[in-house]
């Protein structure tokens, strides 16, 4: 049974891009009603960004709504936009200086891949926006 739900969280895991799973029933299913992103409704620098999220980011972060992030240290891309104040200017400059990043986050975003970044995780913005709990 344990290495059935192990499969089973881990097939969930690479079909959404490691984006997050929960038990429901037994089953590991998506988190979320969006968790799927649609990425013919994202421009195409938000695309490259959504890209870049699930080859980089996703191991540590949830990066697309509804998500919950695999590593409970790190915050869903969703929190962290909705993070009251920010903007995408503010996030533009997090991104760029990788001395404001945690130390398990110990890595650098060339400068091209930023305002992708930005803009794919600006997506996730929403009047509505409650945080979940992890």
């Amino acid at each position: 049974m344990v290495m059935k739900r192990v499969a089973l969280a881990w097939g969930c895991a690479v079909a959404l891009g490691l984006v997050g799973c929960a038990p429901v029933g037994g089953r590991m299913e998506p988190q979320g009603a969006s968790a799927a992103v649609r990425p013919a409704h994202l421009t195409k620098q938000a695309r490259r960004g959504l890209a870049f999220a699930r080859g980089h980011c996703a191991a540590c972060h949830g990066i697309v709504a509804g998500a919950i992030s695999p590593n409970p240290e790190s915050p869903p891309f969703e929190a962290v936009v909705n993070t009251p104040g920010l903007t995408q200017d503010t996030l533009l400059v997090f991104l760029r200086d990788s001395h404001n990043y945690p130390a398990t986050m110990d890595f650098e975003i060339a400068p091209e891949q930023i305002g992708d970044l930005a803009a794919y995780m600006i997506t996730l913005r929403r009047d509505d926006y409650r945080p979940l709990i992890q």
